[in-house]
């Protein structure tokens, strides 16, 4: 999961502790059903902490829930920082969410059943890789790599098919995931305004080995 700085002595290491006791917990119910109607005592239950330890640190189900998935999304965005750091072509980083993404429904999947259950509400989230890839549209626009149109709008496609990307690696892991995800990021950067021959190169170019990484958290 996402870090932070660490607690400066026992009990913030303790209640931090807790807390991402909690939060592990709630991801793995969204990852297993995106179900959130379990009770609290069922949740503290699987995170090993006491029942009234949950209220030290959320107000709701809700809250935690939310929480859950921020946490999720800030992983996922922190797994692309670090996998494409040095990669200034915006059309690159577009088309390398998309691969990686496919990927890491192997590589990671707790993480991406969470995005597959609940991301279509944080497409436009502070959080997680949304920011990053506004930060590559609007930096696409502005070089003039791709057409210009509203950044915002397009993420609200690239997000979107990206969910549907997810949801067909988990829905049908027969066909070749490296594949498909490369056609789609190939129609994606054409729309985008990237001329066809040099989409499908930017699509298909060498990708880093997630399995590299191994899991955090």
């Amino acid at each position: 999961m996402p870090t932070s700085a660490p607690p400066s002595n026992r009990f913030e290491r303790r209640r931090a502790e807790t807390r991402h006791a909690l939060v592990r917990a709630a991801r793995q119910i969204l990852a297993e059903t995106g179900d959130t109607s379990a009770s609290i005592q069922a949740i503290a239950e699987r995170a090993d902490v006491g029942f009234g330890s949950f209220y030290n640190h959320f107000e709701s189900k809700t809250e935690l829930f939310d929480a859950a998935v921020v946490d999720a999304l800030e992983e996922f965005g922190q797994t692309f920082d670090e996998r494409l750091r040095g990669v200034d072509d915006p059309a690159e980083l577009v088309a390398a969410g998309f691969r990686l993404s496919a990927r890491m429904a192997e590589s990671h999947p707790e993480l991406m059943q969470v995005l597959r259950h609940r991301g279509l509400g944080y497409v436009h989230s502070d959080r997680g890789l949304a920011p990053r890839a506004l930060r590559d549209l609007e930096a696409g626009v502005d070089s003039g790599r791709f057409s210009l149109v509203d950044p915002t709008v397009a993420l609200s496609a690239l997000g979107g098919t990206l969910l549907s990307l997810v949801e067909l690696r988990f829905a049908r892991p027969d066909l070749d995931g490296d594949e498909a995800a490369a056609n789609l990021a190939e129609m994606v950067l054409r729309m985008l305004g990237v001329p066809p021959d040099d989409a499908r190169e930017v699509a298909r170019r060498p990708l880093p080995d997630l399995d590299q990484r191994g899991r955090s958290g």
